[in-house]
């Protein structure tokens, strides 16, 4: 029975894997500029049958479709040719995409048209500075000295034809954009931008060709602020490209380390061929420095390999023939010969690739608050501008003090001075209201967070398994394979009366040499760190369950549990001091005869990863609870606790206690992640707010709970909890400074200051504010981008 998750998590399954997604169909959208054009595009998605929900990333310009069918393709589920006809009718392109090759190809044409767009962007903004300084000048000739006075009207005229380019190629997509969203009833960024512009434009035009058409004085142009507006609009646009396109490299780099090519051995000799066409079961050679093509095993050669994408440790691994590697990493000074395993799409960095992309494309709470607000933001904002136009209109009042800060003279009394000064304020709440800095403030830090996270070895499954862990206050710990390494050691080594350790060891390694238990091969290393060699065994045999026996030198040796021993007439008695010592540790004990007499005991115990204690020390410094469950003995898990510096901790507990065990942490009021190995400990994982899954073997992190840890270290956590923080300080930071702009700066450029201070805001003050904090909301969020585990 599959186990779910109160709070929206994924479902986890049998074995703690998780309930496999089929439900997600991906599309890449582009001419998306603003948050009401993600609520457009959602908004077109959700409207085809079949979809359940839908999610749309400004950032990378990626759709995720959720539908109700449980398979892709099956009655009710919708076609994915409709989404794309969806999307097309909203106003903007798109493409269904699947696979780990496709995505790949996919970023790399994103990237290529990112570059040409930007420069594109540039060469509109040159146009634009160029034609609109000189239209500016023209505008105020009158500030320029021994400048002769010129016919008005003749200035006018040749103002009106210079911003021509400017609305037919600078800002020629905005117009265009409009168009395309007031067909689908919409309002987006273009609307606005298209409206203050183009309206003022009109206005001016019309003042100049026909002036008898306004009261004296109120005909007065505003070329100049049509021009700067428009190109500093652009000019905001192109800023913010390059500032995305920064943070778009963080999952560019990720495709980057997919290879391309592999070299085949056919018949013994190496053929280059295209990753795509290798199948399990061939045989591949990686060079020296190259990368690792595909997941494989090694069957020939010696080199170290660097898995730090993986891990996010920077020691190289040593590979030998039997061992395993992943594709990505990067080969040392040795030549391998390995055998593909896994490809394409079932590769351990393809299904990485597949879950950064995933997680980057979901919104955490805070962001579907978001995009609620910016569904009507642009409606609100046209009806305020028509309030403000008319309101000035109708009053019209001058300034009580003080100049008015516009790039025009200032409006005087009288019913003239109405026209403009209402056009004025009109045109500047338009423009500078755009949301773009809203819709861009939470996804582009969801995004940074979770590649910079998945660099450092930690894969978070979405946006919010992201948010909630910036509360967890309580880390529940499982002992095995968590908070140890799940390879026994021998922590402590008895000699019996007559016989010294090295005697000791040197009977018990040549019985247990031959032994596939996990205590002998913890008993094999110890001696080989102790350089003692197995002695020659004869006669082997295996004891299931009990021990074993062989003739060691000549001589009878037996090595197992105590009542093994005892069953074959051994005195145990001697031993008994030792036997005590190993049981109040909680270790496995492996007691040794030979001849007949008990020469000595050994305690097998868990080995304690070498950084939990420090972990652990460092999550309760900074005010985190640490608690440890286990199914293990009560002995072993207070010496694991002893080790690492946990007070709370409870033994020999069932999964499904663990489980209750974190739920009554959660009916406490805390907020709790849970580290598992993802297997035994699925329920638990399924229950707290954060499940992590420990990733001794890659692929369990990959399947298992909210959160998969590569590497062996529990340093995760670490960078787990103050990724998240530091993520959640920046959306707030972002989201602050967006709603701020806008609650302050639509009202001054309504003119609610200009009858009391006689400040009015230009248009053009207007839209370099409104490109300006678009680009501060970037460049804030690219400062997660330098983040570092424990900084």
């Amino acid at each position: 029975m599959a186990l779910e998750r109160g709070d929206g998590a994924e479902a986890a399954g049998p074995g703690g894997e998780p309930v496999s997604d089929p439900k997600a169909v991906e599309l890449s959208i582009r001419g998306m500029h603003c948050a009401s054009c993600v609520s457009s595009v959602e908004k077109a998605l959700s409207s085809v049958d079949g979809v359940e929900a839908a999610q749309v990333n400004l950032v990378d310009g990626s759709a995720r479709v959720q539908h109700a069918q449980a398979v892709a393709g099956s009655a009710g589920a919708p076609d994915p040719k409709a989404l794309v006809r969806a999307v097309e009718g909203a106003g903007y392109e798109a493409r269904v995409f699947a696979g780990i090759e496709e995505a790949v190809e996919l970023a790399r044409v994103k990237e290529a048209e990112h570059n040409t767009g930007h420069k594109l962007l540039m060469r509109k903004v040159r146009v634009g500075v160029a034609f609109g300084t000189v239209v500016f000048v023209m505008s105020h000739l009158e500030f320029v000295p021994g400048m002769p006075p010129l016919n008005q009207a003749t200035i006018a005229g040749m103002a009106m034809m210079l911003t021509l380019p400017h609305l037919f190629y600078v800002g020629a997509q905005f117009f265009t954009g409009a168009w395309a969203a007031l067909k689908r009833r919409t309002a987006t960024m273009d609307t606005l931008i298209a409206l203050g512009t183009g309206s003022a434009w009109l206005y001016s035009a019309t003042a100049t060709l026909a002036p008898q058409l306004f009261p004296a004085g109120a005909g007065r142009p505003f070329f100049a602020a049509v021009a700067v507006v428009i190109t500093l609009v652009a000019l905001g646009q192109a800023l913010e490209s390059k500032a995305r396109g920064k943070t778009a490299r963080a999952l560019r780099s990720l495709f980057k380390l997919v290879p391309e090519t592999a070299d085949r051995l056919v018949d013994g000799k190496p053929e280059t061929v295209p990753v795509a066409e290798v199948e399990p079961g061939d045989l591949l050679l990686v060079r020296p420095g190259g990368r690792v093509p595909l997941d494989g095993r090694v069957v020939a050669g010696e080199s170290e390999v660097d898995e730090s994408m993986l891990t996010g440790e920077p020691v190289p691994a040593p590979k030998f023939p039997g061992d395993s590697v992943t594709g990505g990493t990067v080969n040392g000074t040795g030549s391998l010969t390995m055998e593909a395993t896994r490809v394409g799409s079932e590769t351990v960095l393809a299904r990485i690739v597949e879950m950064v992309r995933a997680a980057q494309a979901t919104k955490p709470p805070v962001q579907k608050a978001v995009d609620q607000v910016a569904g009507w933001f642009v409606p609100a904002v046209v009806l305020v501008a028509v309030a403000t136009f008319l309101f000035w209109l109708t009053v019209g009042p001058a300034p009580t003090a003080g100049p008015a800060p516009t790039a025009e003279p200032a409006p005087t009394a009288g019913p003239a001075s109405a026209l403009p000064l209402a056009m004025t304020t009109a045109v500047a709440v338009l423009v500078i209201a755009c949301p773009c800095a809203l819709g861009l403030a939470t996804p582009i830090s969801v995004m940074i967070a979770i590649g910079k996270a998945a660099r450092h070895g930690v894969l978070i499954r979405s946006g919010e398994a992201l948010q909630r862990a910036r509360r967890v206050d309580t880390v529940v710990l499982d002992k095995t394979g968590t908070l140890t390494t799940g390879e026994p050691e021998v922590t402590l080594a008895v000699a019996g009366p007559g016989f010294d350790e090295r005697d000791l060891l040197a009977a018990a390694t040549g019985v247990e040499a031959a032994s596939e238990h996990p205590a002998a091969k913890a008993v094999v290393r110890y001696a080989d760190g102790q350089g003692v060699e197995p002695g020659e065994a004869l006669h082997f045999t295996a004891h299931p369950g009990r021990g074993a026996s062989a003739v060691v030198e000549g001589r009878r040796v037996l090595a197992g549990s105590p009542s093994f021993l005892e069953d074959a007439g051994v005195e145990v008695g001697p031993l008994q001091d030792a036997l005590d010592r190993v049981a109040g540790e909680g270790a496995t004990p492996v007691a040794v005869a030979v001849n007949g007499k008990a020469a000595g005991v050994f305690g097998v115990s868990d080995a304690v990863r070498p950084d939990a204690a420090g972990v652990v020390a460092r999550l309760q410094s900074a005010g985190v609870e640490v608690v440890m469950l286990t199914g293990d003995a009560p002995a072993a898990a207070e010496r694991v606790a002893r080790e690492t510096g946990i007070g709370r901790v409870r033994a020999r507990v069932s999964p499904e206690e663990k489980a209750q065990e974190v739920q009554a942490l959660r009916d406490q009021g805390r907020t709790v992640a849970m580290v598992g190995d993802g297997i035994n400990d699925a329920p638990a994982l399924a229950a707290a707010h954060v499940g992590i899954a420990m990733g001794g073997g890659t692929e369990v992190a990959l399947r298992t709970g909210d959160v998969g840890l590569l590497g062996d270290s529990l340093r995760g956590i670490e960078t787990l909890l103050g990724i998240s923080r530091a993520a959640q300080r920046n959306i707030a930071q972002n989201l602050v400074g967006a709603f701020a702009y806008n609650v302050l700066a639509i009202p001054v450029a309504a003119g609610a200051l200009y009858p009391s201070l006689g400040l009015l805001l230009s248009p053009m003050i207007a839209g370099a504010a409104m490109a300006f904090s678009s680009v501060t909301v970037v460049s804030n969020a690219n400062r997660l981008r330098f983040f570092k585990p424990g900084g």
